[in-house]
């Protein structure tokens, strides 16, 4: 699939006291170590040591009203700017993200190789992600959310947007780019992660 915008960035979109607003509610839930779909239960330190290979944060989720008040215009508004044009009718639930000095999590697609198979979201598949910056880039250093995509026939870009360190911005983007949080290395940042599904691709 060629894409004309491989994601689509809205600076300081959600004002900073509606940010710190987000962080408080989510910050009552209990925050959990952050998973990746093959590794979801890790009960030795053998399992953490393989899911570290790919992840390491804290988690908290909740499904909110206010939440989906705040990121779904965005995500109606980069569908159809960025010509995607996608199909999608549903959203799970909102994913705070805490990262530490010396958390990450490595090259991956929100998407997954098949559509759910039960539950409320069965038959269906994540083909928008969407990632709100809650804390300010001047708050920590590394911690840079980079995206890797298709340029050509066996080329590929890495990059990441100068907006996406400044608190209240976001970006939205099809599940199937990939992309990676690199490691902080002072301080803790804040991100709020919801995924959006509709039917599979026909």
């Amino acid at each position: 699939m060629k894409l004309k915008f491989s994601y689509f960035v809205y600076k300081k979109a959600v004002a900073p006291q509606v940010c710190d607003q987000i962080i408080a509610l989510l910050s009552k839930e209990k925050k959990k170590l952050g998973t990746v779909a093959d590794k979801r239960k890790v009960k030795s330190k053998k399992q953490r040591e393989e899911l570290f290979k790919f992840r390491n944060s804290k988690v908290a989720f909740r499904k909110d009203p206010f939440l989906y008040r705040v990121i779904h215009p965005f995500i109606k508004d980069a569908n159809e700017k960025a010509g995607w044009n996608f199909q999608w009718d549903s959203s799970e639930s909102c994913q705070l993200t805490e990262y530490s000095k010396g958390q990450y999590y490595h090259w991956h697609q929100d998407s997954w190789d098949e559509p759910y198979k039960k539950g409320f979201f069965k038959g269906k598949i994540r083909k928008l992600s969407s990632v709100l910056v809650l804390t300010d880039g001047s708050k920590y250093t590394g911690g840079d959310l980079e995206f890797n995509y298709p340029t050509g026939f066996q080329n590929t870009k890495t990059e990441t947007h100068p907006f996406l360190r400044e608190k209240g911005s976001l970006v939205v983007f099809p599940s199937f780019i990939y992309h990676r949080v690199t490691p902080v290395k002072k301080g803790t940042r804040h991100s709020l992660t919801t995924w959006h599904l509709g039917h599979p691709y026909v």
